[in-house]
């Protein structure tokens, strides 16, 4: 069940939490815009420049329909295609690839990469050619599937070539995967969940040989040829895509705020306690709170969700390389530096509990709820929750209390 403790637990690993690159693709209109990148002229938040001939729909597009549902940080994902034409500077392998553009430490201390991925029952790839996903150059992590001169069905996580975690991958099933990578320790861990489910630690932590540029993960997939090859397109899906530091984020649907705007911390209750329980009950705050009783009204809101099969009330607020050749096992490094990306975060309203439950709805068009808290600096500050707070208040009013900018 989803209690308190774990909301409140999420919500100040929120604020602990900071998105170094955001790759979410809700900066875009269109994937054609992939194509005004080049390295003289370093724009957005993707390098493009491994692919075949074809023009950039051919590869990769984005749609609503290709993220996750869960993910309500994100407006859209990706389609990403490989196939026949799909051949890159002369190799044969079949490759379609996005890089972060970025010149944040991405590639420092310890940071989690962030992406989810699925196929589906249309383009399916083939299980008798070993494909490389969301790959480090060095390959010290990577996921992977199929296996070259044999088959093999499972989704894996890999370590240097090594398998470490596998599951069957079964056709629109959403994997949300988390890399979290020590680049001081040189270890990496796994985190993983399906569907709406918070992610967990699953696998690891792994000694790794963890040496990145910071200009060298690949989100796509490369096929390697084999004795077998498959014929046809195949499409990869993926969204959810950001790296941070701090604190993990383990909720699917928190991460950077949703894709219109703010959220609210109900919508995060809403969205989290589904599977929890068949109704929900959520205990509405009373009043906006001096700093000594932050946790109290926090906790107001939060409350865990009790099961019954009778009506309760529910109180929403709706709120407002240049070259490089990777193979099996190891491959040389891209040196090419990369510039600061620009993002778009920002809300979608709250998802309702799906309960018999009468509703008490408070408008977020009152100016009380939608007032940003006063954050005077210094620890200690008296900056003041509202009655009604969206994740992004509770940062900015947490971060006030410890005086952080």
């Amino acid at each position: 069940m989803f209690g308190k403790v774990s909301l409140l637990s999420a919500l100040i690993s929120a604020a602990s939490a900071e998105i170094l690159w955001d790759g979410r693709f809700n900066d875009m209109t269109s994937s054609s815009e992939l194509s005004d990148w080049s390295f003289s002229n370093p724009v957005g938040s993707y390098q493009y420049y491994i692919h075949g001939s074809g023009d950039v729909t051919d590869y990769v597009n984005l749609d609503s329909s290709y993220k996750n549902p869960a993910d309500i940080s994100s407006k859209q994902g990706a389609k990403i295609t490989i196939d026949s034409t799909s051949k890159w500077n002369g190799q044969t392998m079949l490759r379609t690839e996005l890089i972060p553009q970025t010149t944040a430490a991405i590639n420092k201390g310890k940071v989690y990469y962030h992406f989810s991925l699925k196929t589906s029952a249309d383009n399916v790839p083939t299980a008798t050619n070993e494909h490389q996903v969301a790959f480090f150059e060095s390959h010290f992590t990577e996921m992977k599937y199929g296996a070259s001169g044999s088959s093999n069905t499972n989704l894996q996580w890999c370590v240097g070539g090594v398998s470490q975690w596998d599951v069957e991958l079964v056709a629109d099933e959403w994997h949300n995967i988390a890399y979290e990578i020590d680049f001081d320790a040189g270890s990496v861990t796994f985190w993983h969940s399906t569907g709406s489910d918070a992610l967990t630690k699953t696998a690891g932590p792994v000694d790794a040989s963890t040496s990145s540029n910071g200009a060298d993960w690949h989100l796509g997939v490369l096929r390697l040829p084999g004795s077998n090859d498959g014929t046809g397109a195949e499409d990869w899906y993926f969204s959810g895509v950001y790296v941070e530091s701090g604190d993990i984020t383990t909720l699917v649907n928190s991460a950077g705020g949703s894709a219109d705007g703010e959220t609210s911390a109900t919508s995060i209750v809403a969205a989290s306690s589904t599977k929890a329980a068949t109704s929900t009950a959520i205990v509405p705050s009373s009043s906006a709170v001096s700093p000594d009783a932050a946790s109290s009204t926090v906790t107001a809101v939060v409350e865990s969700p009790t099961p019954s099969s009778s009506a309760v009330a529910v109180q929403t607020s709706a709120s407002s390389s240049a070259t490089e050749t990777p193979v099996a096992s190891s491959t040389a490094a891209v040196t090419k530096t990369s510039a600061a990306s620009s993002t778009a975060i920002a809300t979608e309203t709250p998802i309702a509990p799906s309960t018999s439950a009468a509703a008490e709805t408070s408008s977020a068009a009152s100016s009380t709820s939608a007032a940003t808290p006063t954050a005077p600096a210094g620890p200690g500050s008296d900056a003041v929750l509202p009655k009604e707070f969206t994740i992004k208040q509770f940062i900015a009013w947490l971060k006030a209390k410890q005086g952080r900018k």
